[in-house]
């Protein structure tokens, strides 16, 4: 039988280690968080950039190595040896040292030779080595252009949180006006003044005015026209109109990212290249691929430019919709970002891409709208708007312009055009070439199956000289759009093939997976039984999915998958819950694979290969899908473009880091809130200064913020203003209780790394027993063998070196009774490494563990949960799962123990199921354990009338995070009374869900 626990004194010993780091002198709390840090301290890394000015013979044969080491490592590595993010531990296993950040500390890495960041002065003259960026003189009370904290807080929470209409502010400042008059008049202040400042502004155009003032974050909109060339007067329609293109100064923006100080210690200063002790390189940032440091050194050819900083702007575009029902309300942003910021900030969503220009969306009659004419217009009126767009930014790509950078330093900047993010139609659109062929390699539209050469701008224009621009054969055996000029063409160093970014939502989750796989299951359905009969089948699966039990952070669907809106989270929660039989079920379990392998925050050589061989099992199986008549062919661009993952994960990064997934939560902010604050007409003028000004707010925050003018809450500040009475007592503000309930699902923390823990709720939960044995009996646990099992795990727990096994054990050693008050709560909060999930900028995330007899006014909810077993075993051989029927938390002998009562699961098999890739478990029993019992010594229990679930007494320590079950449902459809409260008690077999989300897959292997 597994122990199940783990000592507290250990694991408060682990806590207290500390080390600090040579340069900062910053103090780490593990060995993973110190070797990170090591390679992240802005005191090291200056030193880094400067010695590797000159370059190293090892360095040099490392580079001209790595390609043919990543062929030579390309096969699957050993299950048992699979790290976490492709590279070390995610954490989440319970321990401090294995725990932690991915491990960083053992690696070889090159920081580009000469595209160093050195720091200079306003006039580009580099600094001594260690030289101070220049101070900031302006006063800490310098809240300008609002007058105190107070304004600048109400018109941010107002303006940029809350998005409050304008008539409703006018509402809220006269309310608050009228209060506090009364309030002061009630007081009976003889210098009582009608004309105070009562409220922080008198009205909302003053918070307006206040706003526009801000001069950070400031770049202005501009606009220009477009028009179709050659228009006659039997033209049609379209080509007598103008179409007007808004954007804002990219080299500005560009500036604007450069310099805030929220990225100071989440930026790469310069491209770099990581290798583990064995020579295999690991992929992660944007600055860590192969395209950045390939950029530098092109750039470094020119003497001038050795010092300097790249700051590649990466772009996306992508037209959305703010409301169907209203009519034509399209609008088509472009975002922008730099490739400097690391892909947990741009995942985070912390100002590091933002809206620059919004472009046009030409429109025609029906007659016309499939004409070559109009469509070739609307192509090129996106690649010239692009050009114009950025060419505030060309100076700057071949001349290095002097800007500060976050860390308050100046340094020489280059720029270059980055990747382009977007989905398939507009990569097609970028790339100019004909739909349903590769915007990347030359693979005919006919035979996606296979990859074929890389296109180049090279090639293509050497295509169009040789047949010209308007020969039929350019089209049809290359589908190149001959007469389209991509914008790269007026760049330096830009081509569009090797700019298409891979994309992760559109490509993967919303594309294959929603459109392609889960339709096909449901066409295979309808084939196979008739309309009527698939109908049956689909909802059976619709019960399935239904029964499903809750998970923190996963999307349920109570009324199965059978609704008509989908959107990327239905996917993704869809991609978790649904199964299908056979050769279907391995095809969308290496797919799946594929998925959480390229959702990846570190990739190394081995998870490329591990994507490869996974890609290629993946089309193995989908061929049933043409065996059994559900497809002729599958030759589809999104399902094509998977072949190109690896590729640009060597050149790009981690993906996660460069998906439309972050251009489509800027959607939210840049056009559909701001859509819905405008008056509607003429919206798009009134959504451009909401943008603008939301930018100046955002500045003005981080600014502060930076400046130590934000510490505490405004609360906080305005205590320590008037913080003295006469007599001299401090007035102290009053403070809410963290209750932590449960009333939310969990989600990202924001801040640094920090170590992994899992803590009960504050709140004790009222009507139930105090004493181990009244709670033995209450409706909620029902076990009666409940005071010995405490009485036991507190002995065990005291007296680590001597355990006691059994109840029989007891009386014979005569341990004292726990006599303490038991406090129980409803929930309990795991937070845990995640940084290839939704996480804060540290890569940390929580969830919610509920344990309640009634959830959210229904039935009873008892969540399951992975508890650390043995931590010398990789992945789910050292976990076990158990569900939680009691949190409780006591004190005993001076200690505070917070606990569990788990019901416990155990492994069926040694290996995880062949076709779903998933354990299988099932629940354990006292009666199978007495059967199995190896010592021979009779346990005392009576005659049972019915198995009796095996439960036992665990520290909330030993829980590392919540797990999914799945039932193993059979082939057999399930009964209607079966109910995701229910279910678990419903079957005998259970999936551990490791799909559940990517930190789940990355220990449950």
């Amino acid at each position: 039988m597994p122990r199940h626990g783990v000592d507290p004194e250990e694991a408060a010993l682990g806590r207290a280690r500390s080390r600090r780091c040579p340069g900062c002198d910053r103090p780490c709390l593990n060995k993973s968080g110190f070797t990170q840090h090591l390679r992240r301290c802005r005191v090291l890394l200056e030193q880094r950039l400067r010695s590797a000015r000159e370059e190293s013979p090892d360095a040099d044969h490392r580079r001209d190595e790595s390609p043919d080491m990543d062929r030579n490592n390309a096969g699957l590595p050993d299950d048992d040896g699979m790290d976490i993010d492709g590279g070390g531990d995610q954490g989440g296993r319970g321990s401090e040292e294995e725990g932690g950040e991915e491990e960083l500390g053992d690696e070889l890495g090159d920081y580009h030779p000469l595209m160093t960041a050195l720091p200079c002065d306003e006039n580009g003259n580099f600094l001594p080595e260690n030289a101070a960026p220049p101070p900031d003189d302006r006063p800490q009370d310098d809240w300008s252009p609002f007058a105190n904290r107070i304004q600048f807080e109400f018109a941010d929470l107002i303006f940029r949180r809350n998005q409050m209409p304008r008539s409703q502010i006018n509402d809220l400042l006269r309310i608050w006006s009228a209060s506090m008059v009364r309030a002061v008049a009630q007081a009976g202040d003889e210098d009582f003044n009608a004309e105070a400042d009562f409220t922080p502004f008198n009205n909302v155009d003053g918070m307006l005015a206040a706003i526009d003032s801000v001069r950070l974050g400031d770049a202005p909109w501009e606009s220009f026209v477009c028009s179709p060339e050659g228009a006659g007067p039997d033209s049609p329609p379209w080509m007598h109109q103008t179409y007007e293109v808004w954007f804002r100064d990219v080299d500005r923006m560009a500036d604007l990212m450069l310099a805030n100080p929220d990225f100071k210690d989440e930026i790469d200063l310069t491209p770099f290249r990581e290798f583990d002790e064995h020579g295999v390189q690991r992929f992660c940032n944007f600055f860590s691929g192969n395209w950045a440091w390939d950029q530098a050194d092109e750039i470094c050819k020119d003497e001038k430019n050795i010092g300097s900083m790249f700051v590649p702007l990466i772009l996306g575009n992508d037209k959305t919709t703010v409301s169907v029902a209203t009519g034509q309300n399209e609008f088509y942003p472009v975002y922008m970002s730099i490739g400097n910021v690391r892909n947990n900030v741009q995942r985070a969503h912390r100002n590091a891409i933002t809206v620059v220009a919004f472009l046009a969306i030409p429109k025609t009659t029906q007659e016309h709208q499939n004409s070559v004419a109009f469509r070739d217009f609307r192509r090129q009126i996106t690649h010239s708007s692009f050009s114009i767009i950025l060419q505030k930014a060309k100076a700057s790509m071949e001349t290095y312009k002097v800007r500060k950078c976050s860390d308050k330093h100046f340094r020489r900047i280059i720029h270059g055009i980055g990747p382009v993010i977007c989905d398939y139609p507009d990569q097609i659109s970028h790339a100019c070439v004909v739909q349903n062929w590769c915007p990347i390699c030359l693979s005919h539209a006919k035979t996606l199956d296979v990859v074929s050469m890389r296109r180049t701008q090279r090639h293509r224009n050497a295509l169009i000289e040789t047949f010209g621009v308007t020969e039929k054969k350019i089209r049809e055996d290359y589908g190149i759009l001959a007469n389209i000029v991509p914008f790269t063409n007026d760049f330096p160093r830009a081509d569009i093939h090797d700019l298409v970014a891979s994309d992760l939502l559109h490509q993967v989750i919303k594309g294959t997976f929603k459109d392609h796989l889960v339709t096909w299951v449901g066409e295979y359905l309808v084939k196979k039984y008739g309309k009527t009969g698939a109908l049956k089948y689909v909802d059976d699966i619709d019960r399935r999915i239904a029964a499903v039990p809750p998970f923190s952070n996963l999307r349920r669907f109570p009324q199965g998958r059978g609704f008509k809106q989908w959107t990327g989270d239905d996917s993704k929660a869809l991609m978790k819950a649904s199964i299908v039989p056979a050769q279907m079920v391995r095809a969308l379990r290496h797919f799946l694979e594929f998925c959480y392998l390229a959702r990846r925050n570190v990739l190394d050589s081995n998870s490329l290969a591990t994507m490869e061989l996974t890609l290629d099992a993946f089309h193995r199986d989908r061929v049933v899908f043409i065996n059994e008549g559900v497809r002729t062919s599958i030759s589809l661009p999104r399902q094509h473009s998977l072949m190109h993952y690896t590729a640009n994960i060597r050149k790009f990064g981690a993906p996660n880091g460069t998906c439309t997934s972050i251009t489509e939560s800027q959607h939210i902010v840049a056009v559909k809130e701001t859509w819905r604050r405008s008056n509607r007409f003429n919206a798009l003028g009134q959504m451009l200064i909401s943008n603008q000004r939301l930018s100046k707010l955002a500045s003005a925050k981080v600014d502060f913020i930076g400046r130590g003018m934000m510490s505490g809450s405004v609360l906080d500040a305005a205590f320590d203003e008037v913080n003295e009475t006469p007599d001299g007592a401090r007035l102290e503000p009053e403070r809410n209780a963290d209750d932590n309930t449960g009333r939310e699902d969990g989600g990202i923390i924001e801040g640094p790394h920090i170590e992994n823990e899992v803590f009960l709720a504050s709140n004790r939960l009222k009507g139930y027993p105090r004493n181990a044995d009244a709670l033995a009996a209450h409706a909620q646990l029902q076990w009666p063998g409940f005071p010995s099992a405490l009485d036991r795990f507190v002995y065990n727990t005291l007296n680590p070196d001597v355990p006691i096994d059994s109840d029989d054990d007891l009386d014979e050693f005569n341990i004292p009774r726990v006599q303490s008050n038991l406090n129980v709560v409803a929930s309990a909060t795991a937070i845990f490494y995640a940084p290839s999930d939704i996480c804060g900028v540290g890569g940390m995330r929580k969830e919610i563990i509920r344990v309640t007899s009634s959830w959210r006014g229904g039935p009873a909810r008892y969540d399951c949960v992975f508890v650390q077993t043995d931590r010398n075993l990789p992945g789910f051989r050292g976990l076990d799962v158990a569900q939680v029927r009691l949190l409780f938390s006591f004190k005993q002998d001076g200690r505070e123990f917070s606990c569990a009562v788990v019901r416990w699961f155990e492994r069926v098999g040694d290996f995880p199921n062949e076709d779903t890739g998933m354990w299988v478990v099932k629940p354990q029993y006292f009666e199978d354990l007495a059967a199995a019992n190896p010592t021979g010594r009779r346990r005392r229990q009576p005659e049972p009338r019915e198995r009796r679930p095996f439960l036992g007494v665990i520290s909330v320590d030993s829980i590392v995070r919540a797990a999914h079950l799945i039932p193993v449902y059979g082939n057999e459809a399930i009964s209607l009374d079966v109910k995701f409260s229910n279910v678990l008690t419903k079957f005998e077999r259970f999936y551990v869900n490791k799909f559940a989300d990517h930190h789940a897959y990355e220990i449950a292997f």
